[in-house]
């Protein structure tokens, strides 16, 4: 049998359209897999790092954080795959900065902790929208201490359980805001959230408030609302306390509308996707900034993904729009990205 060859979308400098070229075929690593992937999706953060570089450590990169596929190899000490089982998986050549952890390409490295089987019933451009959303949401919602996103800048420590199968809605007694809920991210922070037993108020456009409410929102709130903050206020359930704000935008626009809720409950966390405000932060309300790489969400690509696949505990939103089949529809795929997408997340197949 002929061995496969391995192809990717080659970044070569910043702010370039990614070519498609050879690629060294990856092997599977103690702890790893490689995957063939089936499917790969777009992130915003892929973006930019296209355009100006940012977190590539070595040229030509090749990027991107989602796949979904099949095993092709197994590594030493993995037990949970073998070849031939349908996965979805979280890439982290944002850390490792090695090609071989890049999404981009036909086959992938993926540590087995940041993979889960894929029940049959979904398929692969409908799954690959889950992995990095997973993650990320796991760190915004359960680290219990601070760490560093970046130079100066701390993740976020909620503190917040794990997602659980059986959780009863709203058990917690504590509301979570989620700004920006039809995102990929605030989708899949409102279903762990809500299935950890917290309380989530979505804030989406109205078009998107059945997605919201598919996610498992208990109310959400028009982002144009002109009177938003006591809007949200209105809804936090009486009895239930305020932890804080998943912002999934983090614009000044609506760092002043996180800031003013969070002054009228007494403080608490703001987990954001960009830096947070450096001036203004009351003393009470801690900010960060989520870093979607971190060990803690081994536990629920491991015990928890699959069967909450199967079960619709998660859901794979917001759905996928494929731009295309083949390699070189990713740099479509990236325009598009930075151009703006609403309630969707952007995938090619493979």
């Amino acid at each position: 049998m002929t061995n496969p060859k391995n192809q990717a979308a080659w970044l070569h400098k910043p702010d370039t359209p990614l070519e498609v070229g050879d690629a060294p075929m990856p092997t599977a690593g103690p702890g790893e897999i490689v995957v063939k992937n089936a499917a790969v999706a777009i992130n915003p953060l892929d973006t930019h790092m296209q355009d100006v570089g940012v977190f590539v450590q070595q040229w030509p990169a090749c990027f991107g954080c989602d796949v979904a596929g099949e095993v092709y190899e197994v590594g030493a000490d993995v037990e949970r795959f073998k070849k031939g089982d349908r996965v979805v998986g979280h890439c982290i050549n944002l850390t490792t900065g090695q090609a071989r952890d890049g999404a981009y390409q036909l086959y992938s490295v993926v540590l087995a902790s940041k993979a889960a089987i894929l029940p049959d019933s979904i398929s692969f451009k409908d799954s690959v929208v889950v992995p990095f959303a997973l993650e990320a949401a796991v760190c915004a919602l359960s680290l219990k201490e601070p760490g560093i996103a970046m130079p100066g800048v701390s993740t976020p420590a909620l503190g917040l359980p794990y997602p659980s199968l059986d959780a009863p809605a709203n058990s917690l007694n504590k509301t979570l805001i989620v700004y920006g809920g039809s995102s990929s991210v605030g989708s899949m922070v409102t279903q762990l959230g809500t299935a950890a037993g917290i309380t989530i108020i979505s804030i989406a456009s109205p078009k998107n408030f059945d997605l919201c409410k598919r996610c498992g929102a208990e109310q959400v709130i028009d982002r144009d609302d002109p009177n938003l903050v006591a809007s949200v206020l209105a809804s936090v359930p009486k009895g239930s306390s305020v932890v804080g704000i998943f912002d999934a935008v983090s614009s000044p626009d609506t760092y002043a509308h996180d800031l003013a809720i969070l002054e009228k409950v007494g403080g608490g966390h703001l987990a954001a996707v960009h830096p947070p405000p450096s001036e203004g932060v009351p003393s009470n309300v801690q900010a960060g900034m989520i870093f979607a790489v971190n060990d803690i969400a081994g536990k629920v690509f491991e015990e928890y993904a699959t069967p909450a696949l199967e079960k619709g505990k998660v859901l794979p939103l917001p759905p996928p729009k494929v731009v295309g089949k083949g390699l070189d529809k990713i740099d479509e795929a990236l325009k598009l990205c930075k151009a703006g997408v609403s309630a969707t997340k952007l995938v090619v197949e493979l």
